[in-house]
This record gives structure tokens, C-alpha cells and sequence, in this order.
């Protein structure tokens, strides 16, 4: 028998980002997707609210999937609720998503680095926490969007972007000082991601845009390699064992469906109640 699946959750498609790298270190591992796009977006949430969502919710997909490791594709979610979740089911695996700003503060020349979040994950002492430990030598400037989840869904379902939004969203971004330039941008929500080349494209400078989700999957790869050390032989792939999305909504619209066979999911309806 295969091992127990990886799940991966998000609020909608940026989660999609994450899984994308965990599939190339774990080529052969079953994945199941949860995009809550009923409680899309989370940004817009009241914390006490959405912290209860989510630990009710995990605990219907950990009752349907019993998966090996979870992960928390969503920096706002994570930034809220992992050390919740961790508490409330504690036999489970959790893998979260938050601000690379370690590496960030190790990589950057110039010392100015920008933080592109969710205004929840900016204004989360978890947030500071990680500033205050890792980069008290760097300016760090947070910017938090209210708009770029909701451009990344739009983009990514092909409809057409809307530049002046996108460069509006992301000006706060860049700053000059004392000679110095902004150097790295982090890209603190899964979402962001999707986005990047049209981020390039419309910067006024170059800078390194930090996606955290390549690290987020070598972490994957070692929290399943010493819990369960050397992976047996997978499944073969069929009804209840290929790769499935799931969508809390329950109605996926076309353009979703579409991205999710992209990825190689087959999107399973109903999803979670």
C-alpha cells in the first residue's frame, strides 16, 4: 500500500504554487488539494471567526483523507492558526506557510527588503516576531494588498490583468535610502506567485522576487523522510487514489476546473461540508 496522502490547503488557487514544488521532490506522492474558496478571501475575515473555521474545518479533512502531512499553503491562515491547529490535533502533521524573511534578511545587499502580504499576515505579531529575530539589521517595509489575491485568481483563470491595479499594489514596494534600493521583495501569500513574471515586467527596478514555496517543499521532503523514512512504491493510480482537488464551495467554475486538470488534479465534487 501507498502512504497516506499529502494534503495542501489554501484559500483558493495559490496554494497551487506550493504543491507545484512538492510534486518535484515527491514525484510519486499522492496529493490532495482544498482550495476553501467559500471563505475566499481570508483577508476580509475577523481572526476569531476564521481561526474557528479553520480548526472545523481541518478537522473534516483530516477525518476524510487521514493525510501524512498537511500543509498550510496560505500565509494568512498560517500566520493565524498553525499553532491552533497544531493544539487541536495534535497527532496530526502541519507544514505551514509564513514570510520567508530569514533568508530574505540573509540575501539582501542593501538591506532594504519588502514583505508583499495579505493586511492580515502585516499586521500579525507573528510577522514581527520573525523581523525582530531574523532582521533586526534590515529595514523591513511591509506592504500589505488588499487587491493582488483577488488579480492572481483573475490572471491564472486568463482573464485579463489589469496593470495599473497590479502597479499600484506593489509601488509601496520599492524604496530608496541613503543611496540604497529595495533588493528583494518577498512574496508572503501563496498567490503572489502566479504573478511574478507580470511583477517583473512592471517593476521600476529589478529585484529578486522570494517565493517561499521551493523551501516549503524541501521541508515536506524531510518531515516525510524522518517520519516514515524511505517512501513505498505508490499506488496505482485510480478512483480514490489519483490526485483530487476539492473545493468548499462545492461548484468549481470552469476556469478552476480547468486549472486544477492543468496541475494534474481531478477535481472532486462535492467537496468538503
Amino acid at each position: 500500500m501507498a502512504r497516506r496522502p499529502i494534503l495542501v490547503f489554501d484559500s483558493g488557487i495559490g496554494g497551487l504554487t506550493v504543491l507545484r514544488e512538492i510534486r518535484q521532490v515527491l514525484p510519486d506522492r499522492r496529493l490532495v488539494y482544498v482550495a476553501d474558496d467559500a471563505g475566499f478571501p481570508y483577508g476580509d475575515w475577523d481572526e476569531d471567526r476564521l481561526r474557528d473555521r479553520l480548526i472545523t474545518l481541518m478537522g473534516r479533512l483530516l477525518s476524510d483523507h487521514t493525510p501524512e502531512i498537511v500543509v498550510i499553503a496560505c500565509n494568512t491562515a498560517a500566520t493565524l492558526a498553525l499553532a491552533d491547529l497544531r493544539a487541536a490535533y495534535p497527532t496530526a502533521c502541519f507544514v505551514g506557510t509564513v514570510p520567508a524573511i530569514k533568508p530574505a534578511a540573509e540575501r539582501s545587499r542593501s538591506r532594504l527588503v519588502s514583505v508583499l502580504a495579505t493586511p492580515a499576515t502585516v499586521r500579525r505579531d507573528y510577522t514581527r516576531q520573525l523581523i525582530a529575530t531574523f532582521a533586526a539589521h534590515c529595514e523591513i517595509n511591509l506592504v500589505g494588498s488588499r487587491q493582488l489575491a483577488r488579480l492572481a485568481e483573475a490572471h491564472v483563470q486568463d482573464n485579463a490583468d489589469d496593470d495599473a491595479a497590479i502597479r499600484a499594489e506593489i509601488a509601496p514596494c520599492f524604496v530608496e535610502k541613503a543611496g540604497q534600493r529595495t533588493d528583494i521583495v518577498v512574496l508572503a501569500c501563496t498567490h503572489y506567485p502566479f504573478l511574478a513574471g507580470v511583477f517583473e515586467r512592471l517593476a521600476p527596478w529589478p529585484v529578486q522576487w522570494l517565493d517561499p514555496a521551493p523551501a516549503i517543499a524541501r521541508h515536506v521532503l524531510s518531515v516525510s523522510t524522518v517520519a516514515l523514512g524511505p517512501a513505498e512504491p505508490a499506488a496505482v493510480t485510480g478512483e480514490g487514489t489519483d490526485p483530487v482537488a476539492l473545493f468548499t464551495s462545492r461548484r468549481p467554475n470552469p476556469a478552476q476546473r480547468r486549472l486544477m486538470e492543468q496541475f494534474g488534479l481531478r477535481v472532486a465534487v462535492p467537496g468538503p461540508d
